[in-house]
């Protein structure tokens, strides 16, 4: 593929927010493609549920961090009556989105802009509810990227979060892995132009604190978990918490 054997493979010691935001710019085109193909629409049932959650609290204002090319962004604004605001770091990404939210003429329900999660250009408790969807992992400091986003979100106000995690019983567990660590690799490689997208995913997942773990994490962040729900077999986490 044209201009892949020049990028070099992603290095866990570089800085990781500057690597993450040059390879998802690099995939934006093709994410969607890639992303509904490898999930095999799974996601999608995913995402439905964590709009209800964030749906039951009738919210008027809801911030969808790390959003992508828009997909939870879009469902929120569905599935509820709120206005939605999408931030992420890669603006290759966030130009997809915003075809997609002008094409299905959502344009005065969502906003979609430039944004480090680890530092939201928002005030202090501005948002009812907060999501992220397969975000959190690609965080340079997990910490710093929970607490802002408790800094904005309004006291009483939820937190959901839908993450990768890992199947532990068989055979589960290892078709999983057979499938992260061999399948999507391959896939991404002859579709993507930058092949450090689907080597870092596996690598990103087996590194990202999972479970309880994960509500250690949101705990120390100072926001109190409620729920979490595995689903596929654990291949997801849905979290819930509040302020």
């Amino acid at each position: 593929m044209a201009g892949a054997e020049n990028i070099k493979p992603y290095d866990p010691k570089s800085d990781k927010k500057e690597q993450v935001a040059d390879m998802f710019n690099n995939i934006s085109k093709r994410y969607d493609l890639l992303n509904h193909l490898l999930s095999l629409n799974i996601d999608k049932g995913w995402r439905t549920k964590v709009v209800k959650m964030v749906a039951a609290d009738e919210p008027s204002l809801v911030l969808d961090v790390a959003t992508g090319t828009a997909d939870l962004a879009i469902a929120l604004a569905k599935g509820t009556g709120a206005s939605i605001t999408g931030a992420d770091i890669s603006e290759g990404m966030l130009e997809v989105g915003r075809g997609k939210v002008q094409k299905k003429g959502l344009d005065k329900k969502i906003v979609l802009e430039l944004g480090d999660s680890e530092n939201l250009p928002y005030a202090d408790h501005t948002f009812d509810a907060i999501t992220v969807a397969f975000g959190v992992r690609n965080f340079q400091n997990l910490q710093n990227g929970l607490r802002d986003m408790k800094r904005v979100l309004k006291p009483g106000g939820q937190l959901v979060v839908l993450e990768f995690s890992t199947p532990k019983h068989f055979p589960f567990k290892q078709l999983y892995w057979f499938y992260f660590k061999a399948v999507l690799p391959t896939i991404g490689k002859l579709i993507s132009k930058d092949p450090r997208a689907y080597t870092y995913l596996p690598e990103s997942v087996a590194a990202f604190p999972y479970g309880a773990a994960f509500e250690k994490e949101l705990v120390d962040a100072g926001l109190n978990p409620v729920k979490t729900q595995p689903v596929t077999f654990g291949i997801a986490t849905i979290y819930q918490a509040r302020k």
